[in-house]
């Protein structure tokens, strides 16, 4: 008698009936939704809802950021059988997670993108859900954390990246990923003495106060000293999570628009994040992959990684809790 693997049968993206539990289907088929997790607009219990920002206008060099969502969907695919390694619960069977697709908007209108992503964030926070998104490039962070101040107030920012995003922008109508932080610091939506940015290997004239663990600090301290400094700066705050794949070496990571050597790794970036299970996490993102220029998938599998991680960050007390 053959064996009976439940979901084998059918496409679980579209018709499996409860949002929780682990999918058994070819990682080279089906709907490319978040690790399998079933597509809905219904946030009714939803724990976690995943969604793609497809939005690249905002960059400054290479562009394609746009198809990131896309292509950590399909790399996320790779890794549906199993909960996530390493962790003490399964998210997946714990929690409701679900896939809540991506933003529409017209990308011949951008003046009206911010309002129309914050509006979009806002849905899903009003539901009592927390939100995982995953980008586009790294401006979209701002109208994300405009929505969760509103809901939250004011929130403690870790962001891990080659660059600071702090440079001086006071023309509200211009939208740059590199302005972005700056912005959401001048617009009181971050607490700067309880933020800390990672990885930062670029010049900034002024940190408006937040943290700098850089990357030669990083390269010098070790991981899980890096981490201890963040949960000392984070306290029992309420944060934010950002991670912008170019804070790891683009050897790792070549799929991004803005490269810069001597970055992270893989296994400090992972040490790093699991380190952080227990901080007040409100939401996160995952932004500036570009798949287009990472002809072997490499940055979209590493930004799958990073977004399982994250999953698992925003649902770690509630997980912990039904475990």
């Amino acid at each position: 008698m053959a064996l009976e693997i439940p979901g084998t049968e059918v496409d679980s993206a579209f018709t499996r009936p409860d949002s929780r539990g682990l999918a058994f289907e070819a990682t080279f088929g089906g709907a490319t939704s978040f690790l399998r997790r079933r597509y809905s607009k219904d946030l009714v219990g939803v724990d976690l809802a995943v969604t793609g920002v497809g939005f690249d206008q905002a960059t400054s060099h290479r562009p394609g950021a746009r198809l990131g969502p896309r292509a950590i969907r399909e790399a996320s695919s790779l890794q549906p059988c199993y909960p996530p390694y390493g962790w003490d619960f399964d998210p997946l069977s714990a929690c409701n997670i679900i896939d809540y697709g991506d933003l529409a908007y017209d990308h011949a209108r951008i003046q009206d993108f911010p309002g129309r992503l914050q509006a979009h964030i806002a849905t899903i926070l009003d539901s009592g859900a927390r939100v995982l998104t995953l980008g586009g490039d790294h401006y979209i962070t701002l109208p994300i954390l405009r929505a969760h101040a509103a809901r939250y107030g004011p929130l403690a920012v870790i962001q891990f990246d080659a660059h600071s995003d702090l440079w001086p922008d006071d023309d509200p109508g211009r939208i740059d990923h590199g302005t972005m932080m700056y912005k959401a610091v001048r617009e009181g939506l971050v607490v700067p003495e309880r933020s800390v940015q990672i990885g930062i290997r670029t010049y900034c004239a002024d940190y408006l106060g937040m943290n700098v663990i850089d990357a030669f600090e990083v390269h010098a301290l070790g991981p899980a000293a890096v981490a201890a400094q963040v949960r000392a700066i984070v306290g029992d705050a309420p944060c934010y999570l950002s991670f912008d794949i170019d804070a790891l070496d683009p050897a790792f990571a070549p799929g991004t628009g803005t490269p810069v050597w001597n970055g992270l790794t893989p296994n400090q970036a992972a040490v790093i994040l699991r380190a952080l299970a227990g901080l007040d996490l409100r939401g996160a993102d995952v932004v500036e992959i570009c798949p287009a220029h990472d002809p072997a998938g490499v940055t979209g599998v590493i930004g799958a990684h990073v977004a399982t991680e994250l999953m698992c960050l925003c649902t770690y007390g509630l997980g912990k809790g039904r475990g």
